[in-house]
């Protein structure tokens, strides 16, 4: 068996878990990590197990045993890294967003495609079988012409003015806060699913709380610690905690979508409705393993996973049988087994037909970022030039 040598950069909560994840497929050795300076690589490789720890990722980079990088970093950090990857030749998998601008995300684009290395975008939440088993219902028309597309990302993490993370601030996470980092995966999955992408915006985006308070330490991401009032310094927020987007689809389908961050008691609560001319579907993050079938003139179902009964071409993303269920962590394994085995084949870069979500999804993201951002500043619908 061909093995592959993986090399991770950034070792916080998401690296953890593109760690774990790479570990499961078998044919992946994840041999390198790197981190912002010496100390911190080797302490978050001891935790990872890794042998090679760099103090800069352009080392890591450099490795000529590492032939895929994973990018898990601040977004600010994704471009440069992206870029220098490509150059390199390496094979690489980006956290989204792809970029801090739709400028540097095509750039990216056209790089990557100049160069064929294999790209991938981080969009591990299609990869939900029964998410995937509702783009199969869709695609063989068991629910008609697609009318209405609507749902939300929920989260209360940021809910206090004393909750702060790098995220908050566009020097570091980008112009858009909410949209960018939980809607786009909303996005991507109901585009996933449908098959239609987003051609008009109008939007709403609101700072409901201007000045948050900053830990003078660094605090994890989803952190509940508690600091004293002299640990803090007030700082003016320029990012959205909520938006409200209508959306209008290429195929006709209209939509709405409510992301936001400072909804107490809604942890991470993603959720989808389709509604077609023949039945409706619904799936939610909380409870993957379940998805709703709406009827006219019939019993209203429910579809639990079984992949036994599932189309073939979303069974295989079911791993475990019927009963037991599989959520988030499982969705990484998903996506990395798709990219690791696109790699594996020796199959040349398509990023508009590959099996998985790629640069070129992570740029159409940021055009409609950018279109929503235009969109509320200007109170009117903006048309993102997908197609």
């Amino acid at each position: 068996m061909k093995r592959i040598g993986a090399g991770l950069i950034g070792g916080g909560f998401i690296g953890k878990i593109h760690a774990e994840a790479l570990r499961r497929l078998g044919n992946v050795d994840l041999i390198a990590i790197a981190s912002r300076n010496d100390e911190i690589a080797r302490k978050r490789g001891e935790e990872l197990s890794i042998e090679k720890c760099y103090g800069r990722y352009s080392d890591l980079i450099k490795d000529d045993d590492v032939e895929v990088v994973h990018i898990c970093t601040t977004n600010e950090l994704h471009f440069p890294i992206a870029k220098e990857c490509i150059e390199a030749g390496k094979h690489i998998v980006c956290e989204k967003p792809l970029a801090m601008t739709s400028e540097e995300s095509a750039e990216l684009v056209s790089l990557a495609g100049n160069k064929g290395v294999v790209n991938c975008l981080c969009h591990n939440m299609r990869y939900y079988p029964l998410v995937k088993q509702a783009r199969e219902m869709v695609r063989k028309g068991d629910l008609g012409d697609i009318r209405l597309i609507h749902g939300h990302y929920l989260q209360d993490w940021l809910f206090l003015d004393t909750d702060y993370n790098w995220r908050v601030s566009s020097e570091q996470g980008g112009a858009s806060r909410t949209i960018a980092d939980i809607g786009t995966h909303w996005l991507d999955m109901v585009q996933h699913v449908t098959g239609q992408k987003v051609v008009s915006v109008y939007a709403d985006l609101t700072t409901f709380i201007p000045v948050r308070k900053k830990p003078l330490k660094e605090v994890d991401t989803y952190s509940s610690q508690e600091l004293k009032p002299e640990d803090y310094e007030k700082v003016p927020v320029d990012t959205e905690d909520h938006g409200t987007l209508m959306l209008k689809f290429s195929g006709g389908a209209k939509g709405v979508l409510i992301a936001c961050q400072v909804c107490a008691g809604r942890k991470n609560y993603i959720h989808f409705e389709i509604n077609g001319s023949k039945r409706s579907v619904e799936w939610g993050g909380e409870h993957p393993n379940h998805m709703w079938i709406g009827e006219r003139g019939r019993v209203n179902g429910e579809f639990i996973k079984n992949p036994a009964i599932m189309d073939p071409d979303a069974a295989r993303y079911a791993s475990a049988p019927c009963g037991l269920g599989e959520g988030y962590l499982d969705t990484f394994k998903n996506i990395f087994s798709d990219l690791y085995g696109w790699i594996l084949s020796g199959k040349e870069m398509d990023m508009k037909t590959a099996d998985f979500p790629t640069f070129l999804t992570g740029h159409e993201e940021l055009v409609v970022v950018d279109a929503a951002i235009e969109s509320s500043k200007k109170g009117k619908w903006v048309d993102t030039g997908l197609q």
